[in-house]
């Protein structure tokens, strides 16, 4: 038996257009968003990628701090290390300076040798003995004390930078003492000097700190009465900029 001959132009011939305009209209878009792309604002677009290299930690060149050297190594970046040794030079420099006027009103005082100098980390120290200032065991500054204090602190008052006073003592508890022990001996002596520096010479108070330190910090061993005698004193420590208060 033949078969019967599919009538033509039936349904579904023309299906095909709606794939096609689907690809029209996506190719469309494709060329209106590259057509975007290429109007992008230049300054818009430097913001945009600063930001996310900000938020990802990356560094100009692509880099990562780990992939950066000498950043978390503890070395020095370049010109660093050239800068702090001249910032070091300059303090140290400064301080010299300052010890060689310091020297000076010692000299002009005749108390070279009873009155010692020197400069540390912390910047320039002038050591006075006990026997200069006060009596055994007593915070009460000597009538001719004061005449050391006030030429010592004339040279104080014109320098711009902060004073620590400190007071000194040997192992011996004081006897016959109002203060008790060497804490309150050593603190109300660097309290006497303090006072006199702010009151008789005018140094302002905000630059000046008394501190007792009782014989915590010895010149040399408590091991003889002539030892003992050198670390009974008061310190005035001429700080540097670079230290702390």
């Amino acid at each position: 038996m033949a078969r019967k001959r599919k009538q033509a132009g039936g349904g579904g011939g023309s299906s095909w257009l709606n794939t096609y305009a689907d690809m029209v209209t996506l190719v469309l878009c494709f060329f209106v968003l590259l057509y975007a792309f290429s109007t992008l604002d230049a300054k818009k677009f430097d913001a945009l990628a600063a930001s996310l290299q900000a938020a990802f930690n990356i560094q100009p060149g692509g880099q990562t701090p780990s992939d950066t050297p000498n950043v978390y190594e503890g070395a020095l970046l370049d010109g660093q290390g050239d800068t702090r040794h001249q910032t070091d030079s300059t303090a140290t420099e400064k301080s010299h300076q300052v010890l060689a006027m310091i020297q000076q009103a010692i000299k002009e005082l005749d108390l070279e040798t009873e009155i010692k100098t020197w400069v540390d980390e912390r910047g320039v120290v002038v050591s006075i003995s006990e026997q200069l200032l006060f009596d055994e065991g007593s915070a009460r500054i000597h009538p001719e004390a004061r005449r050391i204090l006030f030429k010592i602190g004339g040279v104080l008052e014109r320098l711009p930078n902060d004073l620590a006073v400190e007071g000194h003592t040997d192992p011996e508890r004081p006897i016959d003492s109002i203060y008790g022990d060497n804490w309150g001996l050593s603190s109300a002596r660097a309290a006497a000097v303090t006072s006199y520096l702010n009151d008789s010479i005018g140094i302002a108070a905000s630059r000046l700190r008394a501190i007792g330190l009782s014989s915590t910090s010895p010149k040399v061993p408590n091991d003889s009465p002539a030892n003992m005698r050198l670390n009974r004193r008061v310190d005035i420590v001429i700080l540097s900029e670079h230290s702390v208060r």
